[in-house]
């Protein structure tokens, strides 16, 4: 399936976006542009092909479900540091492309520093969270303590051991209803995942961290689909 209704108004997509009925408004986080410049300066080269294809699927996203709101979760732009020209280039080639087709809303990230300066000649805003709908947005690094509360952050992703060895790893969301908590999947195609085990030293998002995430329900993302693979708990015991 390529959409699931968890909540009323509330849409996740194998598309890697959450979709909100008032708007209706795509939410998405983790972008990490520039991702690969900053591995280049490290010693590590790969092909140029976040931007691109980040790009092609935001343009699948506005075709395909017409928002009339973007939210951007969070980590837009990958390196902690003042960004170098490529890197501001692909921010607001991203920005421009997203304001043609509706409002955006930028929400800061842990790796945000010095966003607002790139994109505040293009007449954006970048916030700390917004609320629509009764949810608090938020990136997750800091935890707001409102709820119900939808995030990104922690990547996150569960692992799926083989009978002989090796396995299957699926990126998810995460939704931890009874305690009104909802986590997207990263957007950037580079975004390896953090496994999510039943150790809650392991996890990085406060909220997530203060859920009873071990009954969250996990949808993994695939080209496929949604998966519904049941609770952490559930897919603790599931080998492939």
């Amino acid at each position: 399936m390529r959409e699931k209704r968890i909540l009323p108004g509330v849409r996740i997509t194998s598309d890697r976006c959450l979709i909100l009925d008032e708007g209706p408004t795509v939410v998405l986080g983790d972008l990490h542009l520039g991702y690969e410049r900053a591995l280049e300066q490290e010693g590590m080269y790969l092909p140029r092909i976040n931007t691109e294809s980040i790009r092609e699927a935001l343009n699948d996203i506005i075709s395909r479900y017409e928002p009339r709101r973007i939210v951007l979760l969070g980590d837009i732009k990958h390196d902690f540091k003042r960004a170098g020209f490529e890197e501001k280039r692909e921010v607001r080639k991203i920005f421009t492309l997203l304001a043609e087709a509706a409002e955006v809303v930028a929400v800061k990230g842990n790796h945000d520093n010095y966003l607002q300066n790139i994109v505040a000649d293009l007449g954006f805003l970048v916030v700390d969270y917004i609320d629509i709908m009764g949810y608090r947005l938020e990136h997750g690094h800091v935890d707001t303590g409102k709820r119900p509360v939808i995030i990104g952050h922690e990547h996150p992703s569960v692992r799926i051991p083989g009978t002989v060895g090796g396995g299957l790893k699926i990126q998810c969301f995460v939704h931890a209803e009874k305690d009104g908590v909802i986590v997207l999947p990263p957007f950037s195609p580079f975004a390896s995942g953090n496994d999510l085990v039943l150790d809650k030293d392991c996890v990085m998002a406060q909220a997530l961290k203060d859920s009873d995430y071990a009954n969250a329900r996990i949808y993994g993302v695939t080209d496929m689909g949604l998966l519904d693979l049941g609770t952490l708990s559930d897919v603790s015991d599931i080998t492939i």
